[in-house]
């Protein structure tokens, strides 16, 4: 693609990023400007807003939600109370949530009408571990996702391979190509996927393209959907941005799929973008992973990727064709569990597979996140592990791309490293990859970070999987990282000075809203 027109469509999103920002500016400078007008009217007003200030907080307190993330609403709209019932009223109620429920809920569940309740995996799994089966239970009963067999793992330890084994997969696709992404970036690693695309949607693949607005608006215009769908390519927007006061705004789709005839996926933390294939990177070396998935599982992201697909469309379709009994043989015997994680429930669903995992590790459990901004459930559980005799082990970035995340990162060290948590920052550039490993058996690969946004705000997308090697592929992954970042666990382990410490509780106060 000529360059001139890749930066002509970068700077068509930035001016429409811009003209959003300015709307937005404009409303936030009517609202003001009503409050100084009423300022005559002010015993009456403080009056009424003390009132409902208080009456919002302890709505807030009554609501099954985080602590953390309570105490941090409470706090704003008792301190403040104007901005803080306006900031609630945007992007702390469920409101927003309203709306978009009930359009979702006029759909076909995907996942209760094509993924099966066979238990057989899950029996088989019981017989050989029944903590590890209690795991996948929850997983099968609380958000629909069953366990599988006959599948083999591929784990991708650097993205220019996950890249290149992406490519070579999508030139074998003889039926349809869906692809779900936070970011896209019209550039140079999607410049060869997209021929790829081309070539097949010319030959009669069905071939659908979906991403976040938000994510890649400084990547991407509607010019780059329109010339997907004159190649024959069908692209699609999740929640675009409006130049009005939105509260929906607040909730992104952060997953990455890919799913190629039903039976090869792929899944990871890495977007459809430069940077993330260290082609442009800013950051230093951007570290991502990810995985690869041929056989019976790949129902399960086909399934999460078309419910997202059909929250972008209002007729109904036949989608029986894309859940093919695919002839398939694994090389491996063991346990892969695709699970999904959506803003709209009451379910934790990615923390919670977090949760049960280091309650469950014996030996050692590794962690990778790009932010570290956890409650008091996740620290919890972290501490508690290290405390009985578990190694357990977080590494985070050494260069970050977000210097307020990053101290709220570095906010959580302290604590941690004083109940015998090693902290690991990684040297050499930005750590994006999203992976637990624990004892020799189990892991989990995916969108989600250890950050309130991925566990309560985004949806989101991870992969479970245990008894196969690619648990050992994540395990020597891990064990190269220790050996290229940098351990900080006795930099944090003395004393600090007091105005450190209130910093970092300011900091961490805020971190829920980040």
């Amino acid at each position: 693609m000529p360059t001139h027109e890749t930066k002509e469509k970068i700077e068509n999103s930035a001016l429409r990023a811009f003209m959003v920002f300015l709307s937005l500016m404009l409303q936030i400078g009517w609202f003001i400007w009503l409050g100084l007008y009423l300022r005559q009217y002010y015993i009456v007003l403080s009056t009424a807003v003390m009132m409902i200030s208080w009456v919002l907080a302890l709505h807030v307190y009554s609501r099954h939600m985080n602590s953390a993330y309570k105490l941090s609403w409470i706090v704003l709209i008792l301190v403040l109370p104007v901005l803080g019932i306006s900031m609630y009223a945007l992007f702390g109620s469920q409101l927003s949530h309203v709306w978009i429920r009930r359009y979702m809920d006029k759909k076909d569940d995907v996942v209760a009408l094509h993924l099966s309740d066979d238990d057989t995996a899950l029996d088989a799994l019981r017989a050989r571990d029944y903590g590890l089966a209690n795991q996948c239970r929850y997983l099968k009963n609380q958000a629909g996702y069953p366990l599988y067999q006959n599948t083999d793992v591929t784990f991708h330890n650097d993205t220019a391979i996950a890249l290149a084994d992406l490519k070579n997969e999508l030139t074998k696709a003889e039926k349809f190509i869906f692809m779900e992404y936070h970011a896209i970036e019209d550039s140079a690693s999607w410049a060869g996927v997209e021929a790829i695309l081309r070539e097949k949607a010319m030959a009669g693949v069905e071939v659908r393209v979906l991403y976040d607005d938000v994510g890649s608006i400084f990547f991407v215009g509607k010019s780059f959907t329109k010339r997907l769908q004159q190649y024959g390519i069908q692209c699609r927007v999740f929640n675009p941005i409006s130049p009005l006061l939105n509260t929906f705004m607040n909730n992104r789709d952060h997953r990455k799929i890919v799913v190629i005839d039903g039976k090869v996926g792929f899944t990871g933390g890495y977007n459809m973008a430069d940077r993330y294939f260290n082609i442009n990177s800013p950051y230093g070396y951007w570290k991502d992973t990810g995985i690869k998935l041929i056989g019976d599982a790949v129902k399960s992201l086909t399934a999460i990727f078309l419910q997202m697909w059909n929250a972008t469309q209002e007729e109904k379709e036949d989608q029986e064709m894309y859940f093919p009994d695919v002839v398939y043989t694994a090389k491996e015997a063991g346990f892969v569990q695709p699970y999904a994680d959506s803003p709209l429930d009451s379910e934790t669903t990615g923390e919670n597979v977090y949760l049960n995992m280091i309650k469950n590790a014996k030996q050692y459990v590794y962690i990778t996140t790009p932010y570290l901004i956890i409650d008091d459930e996740m620290e919890s559980e972290l501490t508690l592990a290290a405390q009985r005799g578990v190694d357990v082990r977080i590494v985070t970035p050494g260069i970050p791309d977000k210097k307020m995340a990053f101290k709220a990162t570095r906010s959580h060290y302290a604590r941690l490293v004083a109940y015998g948590v090693r902290i690991y920052e990684y040297t050499p550039g930005f750590m994006h990859a999203k992976q637990f490993v624990c004892d020799d058996e189990v892991a989990a690969v995916g969108t989600i970070n250890l950050d309130f946004r991925s566990l309560y705000l985004h949806f989101e997308n991870g992969c479970w999987f245990c008894h196969c090697s690619a648990v050992q592929d994540v395990k020597a992954d891990f064990e190269n990282l220790f050996e290229q970042g940098t351990e900080v666990t006795t930099q944090y382990s003395g004393k600090r000075s007091l105005t450190l410490r209130l910093g970092e509780c300011i900091v961490r106060l805020l971190s829920p809203m980040m």
